[in-house]
């Protein structure tokens, strides 16, 4: 919570506002409810008990507020002491707040603040933030904020110093929080996003293809319900009721497979079709058929019980009830009289299969239980041929296709056995996989594939988004985060190097790699090490982290700032960052656990196509991705910035450089905008060289002019204007403006702390006006929802990637 202004408001939006007298009033009586609760029967707060309610991580700032409130010095907060320090923070003048703060900060009481106090709070501040940094950087940080604020040099910083270089960051002292304060923020004044209210405007603009597929779908079953009804119209409603269910299931249960068909989708989305049907929702469609499919079957089958029932009390019937629900004798069906115990069964597999699909079981480490039941749509066709006399025909059609599809799969996975030649494990538990690719492996930027690790489960596949290039011909990587049965059996096993053939011959396999990629033997890759990375940031200038591929103008692969670099840019390269290869680590040194040379087989199945073949096609994209949600994505800026690079062209003689075709059948981008939302530093490791080069490649280009603009969010670390965390934003801003490179990334764009002001961005997208604006997302559902209806409100179109 915020404890100056509007709560919801300063949390949301990063501003605050004056609060009125009946708001004042309901936040002082909520106030003094969550006082009572937490002081308990002896009316006080003590220091242990103010800092379980501020819940914060570090227990310097718990300990520096709980003084300052406790005015009277008992060493207990009473509720008069409580409200009286809030409401001079709500209230009180940005002077107020900002005596408040330098109190904070003057951690001795001398009224003044020395650089070893800065030191302590900055140090606390970066634990606050989650935030870890080397000794040496919390020194530079320590003295660039301590001698930009101390303007006298008389080795302390007055009150009116740290208040001049406060108004050096405009909106800060008028915006001071202490966001922690969850316990006093009462629930009733959170804030909504409000929806555009179904088929208006912004929403039709959003769900066209959705809707309109609903509405054909929903008339096609009034159709098919309508026809076969009335044909049985003579034989009782429950008959009719039955029949018309029994027709649209003949349809549901054979087009269902329909929308699983991934090599026909995929191959539809390079159509003009992919702008009328709603392809990216195809799982979503798939799941609304299933419920329709259990739900039609449990209106059939009462409806034939009630039959049957009716059929059993009247005098002309020789059956008996359960004769009739289980038995062949009353002879009912086209097949040896079958359609009563087929049914029967169809029911009870469906049953299973509905209950072993639910997300809680898929989700949970039972992964196999969902993919075996799952598997008994086989047996159910063909006790549907048996069940019902028209469901063959319905079935050919998609069957036929349906079958086509899995031989082919199945022939060209398993035609050739390729093999995993490299493994890297990130401290994050993500696993990087270099897959040697086939010759004729051809997939598009963001495009995902089926892996099958015989060692690790061998008949389990399990989907994963291709994180390298197209034009990487070598090999295919996949990085994999461990948060599954599977994922994480396959991290433990490299881990534990249990795997056959892991480290073998590991130099020798190495040079031969070396030499087949045509590098020179001097230049191989040099795998993180995450020892190294302990005590410093993500990326500097000295170290390469997971080295994802770039490409220069005539395609010729190159790793961060090693291997083979087009002469254009290798000069640029060495002047801005240095011949840092003395620093870095040698492979004999990396421990085994972290990087592995191996000869692994596995196989594969795809390419498979994803909404982001869409990003291609458009004006100005908007790339956002949530922690490992970057992986479709970091194909994408790799094959973005090599088709970039050809528009570029050179004069030899001025070195003048500009771009031609702008718009082309390659790529019609006028402006792209990549968002990385992590919620901790260590995350940022698994595409921050990648991310480095890509900038690299703009050096020369302006800062407005950018095609590619960067943005990067750590979740964790606290707010501009938070009071535990104003100073050390305050130096990671002064050395970022003085080294040109952020301190938690070593990228030059600045990583923001907190979670983006969608507002705010999504206006700046729109104010830049560089064409139609569409939105990619890779991450979790929630943030979807955020998105999508904040899309609906700026009218952008939306696409979210299903992983």
């Amino acid at each position: 919570m915020s404890v100056p202004g509007k709560p919801a408001q300063a949390d949301s939006e990063g501003c605050t506002g004056t609060m009125n007298a009946k708001e004042d009033a309901k936040w002082l009586q909520w106030v003094t409810r969550q006082f009572e609760t937490i002081a308990g029967e002896d009316r006080v707060i003590n220091l242990q008990e103010f800092k379980a309610a501020l819940n914060v991580k570090e227990s310097f700032f718990a300990e520096r507020f709980f003084t300052l409130f406790d005015s009277d010095g008992s060493g207990t907060i009473t509720l008069q002491e409580l409200q009286e320090g809030l409401t001079l923070l709500i209230h009180g003048n940005p002077m107020d707040k900002l005596k408040f703060l330098f109190q904070v900060y003057d951690v001795d009481g001398n009224g003044s603040i020395d650089p070893d106090e800065l030191r302590t709070v900055l140090q606390s501040c970066l634990q606050e933030s989650s935030i870890s940094l080397p000794d040496e950087k919390l020194d530079q940080l320590t003295l660039a904020l301590f001698e930009s604020a101390d303007k006298d040099c008389s080795g302390d910083i007055t009150f009116e110093e740290l208040r001049d270089e406060l108004q050096c960051f405009p909106g800060v002292m008028e915006n001071l929080t202490i966001s922690a304060a969850h316990w006093l923020t009462p629930p009733t004044t959170q804030g909504h996003l409000h929806r555009p209210r179904p088929l208006t405007a912004a929403y039709w603009h959003n769900h066209r293809s959705q809707l309109l597929c609903l509405a054909t779908y929903l008339g096609l079953h009034v159709l098919l319900f309508a026809l076969a009804a009335s044909a049985h119209r003579d034989l009782g409603i429950s008959i009719m009721v039955a029949k018309g269910c029994g027709q649209c299931l003949n349809f549901d249960c054979s087009f269902i497979v329909v929308l699983m068909l991934r090599r026909c989708l995929t191959w539809l989305r390079t159509t003009w079709l992919a702008q009328v049907l709603p392809l990216d929702q195809n799982i979503q469609f798939h799941q609304l058929m299933g419920y329709v499919v259990v739900g039609l079957s449990l209106v059939h089958t009462v409806a034939h019980i009630v039959n049957f029932a009716l059929q059993a009390q009247s005098e002309s019937s020789s059956y008996q009830f359960w004769e009739l629900l289980l038995t062949t004798r009353p002879g009912i069906g086209w097949v040896h009289g079958l359609a009563s115990p087929t049914g029967v069964a169809l029911l009870l597999l469906l049953l299973l299969m509905f209950t072993c699909s639910s997300s809680c079981i898929r989700r949970n480490g039972h992964f196999e239980v969902f993919y075996w039941t799952h598997l008994s749509y086989l047996p159910m066709w063909v006790l549907l041929i048996l069940h019902g006399p028209n469901f063959w025909k319905w079935l050919l059609v998609p069957g036929t296709v349906f079958f086509l599809e899995k031989v082919i799969g199945l022939v060209v996975s398993r035609m050739a056995a390729l093999s995993i030649v490299e493994v890297n494990l990130l401290p994050s538990k993500v696993t990087h996989l270099l897959i040697k690719r086939p010759p004729l492996f051809n997939y598009r930027p963001g495009d995902y594939l089926y892996l099958n690790i015989p060692t690790i489960a061998r008949y389990e596949w399990h989907p994963f988004t291709i994180s390298s290039a197209p034009e990487q011909k070598d090999t295919i990587w996949l990085h994999i985060r461990s948060e599954g049965q599977w994922t994480n059996r396959l991290y433990e096993s490299f881990k534990t190097s249990d795997l056959v053939d892991c480290d073998s011959k590991r130099l020798s396999r190495s040079l031969k790699m070396r030499r087949s990629q045509g590098r020179p033997q001097g230049l191989q890759p040099q795998p993180h090490d995450s020892r190294a990375l302990a005590q410093g940031p993500v990326a500097s200038s000295e170290d390469v982290t997971v080295e994802l591929t770039s490409f220069g103008h005539e395609g010729t692969p190159w790793k961060g700032d090693e291997g083979l670099v087009p002469g254009g840019i290798k000069d640029r390269t060495q002047a801005q960052w240095g011949a840092s290869a003395s620093t870095r680590v040698p492979v004999s040194e990396l421990s085994p656990e972290n990087h592995q040379f191996c000869n692994i087989k596995c196989y594969i199945n795809g390419p498979y196509g994803t909404p982001t073949r869409r990003i291609f096609a458009s004006e100005h994209a908007v790339l956002i991705g949530a922690g490992i949600g970057i992986t479709p994505f970091a194909s994408i800026l790799q094959s973005i910035m090599y088709r970039y690079q050809k528009r570029k062209r050179t004069c030899p003689n001025c070195q003048h450089s500009w771009m031609e075709g702008i718009q082309d059948d390659d790529m019609k981008l006028h402006k792209v905008d990549f968002i990385w939302i992590n919620r901790h530093q260590r995350a940022f490791e698994w595409f921050v060289s990648l991310l480095t080069k890509l900038e690299m490649d703009q050096a020369e280009e302006t800062q407005e002019g950018r095609f590619l603009e960067l943005h990067m969010y750590m979740t964790s670390a606290l707010s501009k204007n938070d009071m535990k965390a104003i100073g050390l934003q305050m130096a990671l801003d002064l050395v970022a403006k003085k080294e040109k490179k952020d301190s938690i990334t070593g990228l030059q764009t600045r990583t923001q702390p907190g979670r983006p002001d969608w507002n705010k961005v999504f206006q700046k997208v729109a104010a830049e006006d560089k064409g139609k604006v569409q939105v990619f997302f890779c991450g979790s559902p929630a943030l979807a929802k955020v998105l999508r209806a904040h899309c609906e409100r700026f009218g952008f179109r939306f696409f979210q990637e299903n992983f």
